[in-house]
């Protein structure tokens, strides 16, 4: 049987209406990966971010101040860059991924004490991420996490429709077979939390001091909040 999961003091929070959302038999849990499994300090996207525009002065034959300029033009107007690219210079997605995913991961270390409280945590755990599957083995295996996790589900298995578009939470709750009442979604960027909140989900916000990621943290789809998720999982287990 599994071993019940109960709501902590620390790190919670009540959603606007008053409905305590606890952690009891939750079966699913659903995780983020960059700035969510290892701190936002780490600063791992100043490198993909580098690696963007990079990619575009190259693809498009710009100088790299008119390319970061399109790729930000793009980010703003179609949610992500990539998208941007594959909709209007048909950007082979695998090839773009791989390229800015070529990063140093040095900034992390494995992290014993993610890898001990993801080990106290029962149910079944899944990495959602709008990066590819081959990052995500990359930064779960440098962090030593890698075996928790059942399902690494990825840009390319949404549609490249990245978060918080509805589509790759529907498709992944479809996926796991999961019943969103009994699962848990965890991630640095709020209004990602948005959609999983809609569908019925359980949600956990791993706080960064971002204006991209606060935005939206305020509202009544977050419903806890921890500042350092190894603490957080221990306390509810």
């Amino acid at each position: 049987m599994m071993k019940k999961v109960h709501n902590p003091q620390m790190g919670g929070k009540e959603n606007s209406g008053g409905t305590d959302h606890p952690l009891d038999l939750i079966e699913t849990w659903i995780f983020d990966l960059d700035n969510t499994l290892y701190p936002a300090s780490s600063n791992l996207f100043a490198q993909v971010d580098t690696r963007i525009r990079d990619y575009i002065a190259g693809f498009l034959d710009l100088p790299a101040d008119e390319a970061y300029t399109l790729q930000k033009r793009y980010f703003r107007e179609h949610g992500t860059t990539l998208r941007g690219l594959m909709s209007l210079h048909d950007v082979d997605p695998v090839a773009y991924m791989d390229y800015v995913h070529d990063i140093d991961l040095a900034p992390i270390a494995a992290d014993p004490a993610l890898d001990a409280a993801l080990s106290r945590l029962p149910g079944r755990k899944a990495i959602f991420t709008n990066a590819s599957t081959k990052h995500a083995a990359r930064v779960m295996d440098r962090l030593g996490v890698t075996r928790h996790f059942d399902v690494v589900f990825d840009i390319a298995d949404a549609g490249y429709l990245p978060k918080p578009e509805t589509q790759g939470y529907e498709i992944l709750i479809g996926r796991l077979g999961a019943d969103p009442s009994r699962t848990v979604m965890v991630e640095d960027i709020a209004r990602n939390l948005k959609p999983a909140a809609d569908m019925g989900m359980t949600t956990v916000w791993v706080r960064t001091d971002s204006i991209w990621g606060k935005e939206g943290s305020d509202a009544p789809h977050v419903h806890h909040v921890t500042d350092d998720l190894s603490a957080w999982i221990t306390a509810i287990t």
